[in-house]
């Protein structure tokens, strides 16, 4: 497996994407995640959005980062959200999830981010035990989805880099 800095709009992003929405519809019966999301927030130096490949050169495995401030849907100054975590059924089970969210913490870390910050839902389980196994905490809620009773929300600080 290849992990590997990618456009958001790249058409392996956007297959992937196609993807996650269908999941995210069948499991909570609805549209899928709408926050507004767009490729320049995932762009240097502050956000990063990664494709993991198989030994075939397939997409297998997404996640990105974007930077956030202090604002009206609950977010701190320098955090950086993560978005878009997914990894196709064929590929689950082999750590790539847990690649991903490294590489995408030691990134917002050297952009200078002071905590890693995401919502999932309840219908995520294996979402959730990642992040849990993960060290992120439950916090307060933030984001599109802060007023809804089945989002959860958790945090991670980020620790500065040493020399």
């Amino acid at each position: 497996m290849i992990i590997r800095p990618t456009a958001y709009d790249h058409p392996d992003a956007v297959k992937l994407n196609d993807q996650v929405q269908l999941e995210y519809a069948q499991r909570y019966d609805d549209e899928g995640d709408v926050t507004p999301l767009a490729p320049a927030m995932f762009q240097a130096p502050s956000g990063l959005y990664l494709l993991a490949y198989d030994d075939q050169d397939r997409p297998v495995a997404t996640g990105g980062w974007r930077a956030q401030e202090q604002n009206g849907e609950g977010y701190a100054d320098g955090d950086a959200e993560l978005k878009r975590m997914y990894v196709v059924p064929e590929a689950r089970g082999l750590g790539l999830a847990r690649r991903i969210l490294a590489a995408l913490e030691d990134s917002a870390r050297a952009a200078g981010r002071i905590r890693m910050v995401l919502e999932t839902g309840t219908k995520q389980p294996e979402a959730i035990a990642l992040y849990a196994s993960s060290g992120y905490l439950p916090c307060t809620k933030f984001g599109h989805y802060r007023e809804y009773e089945n989002s959860r929300c958790f945090a991670k600080p980020l620790s500065p880099l040493h020399p």
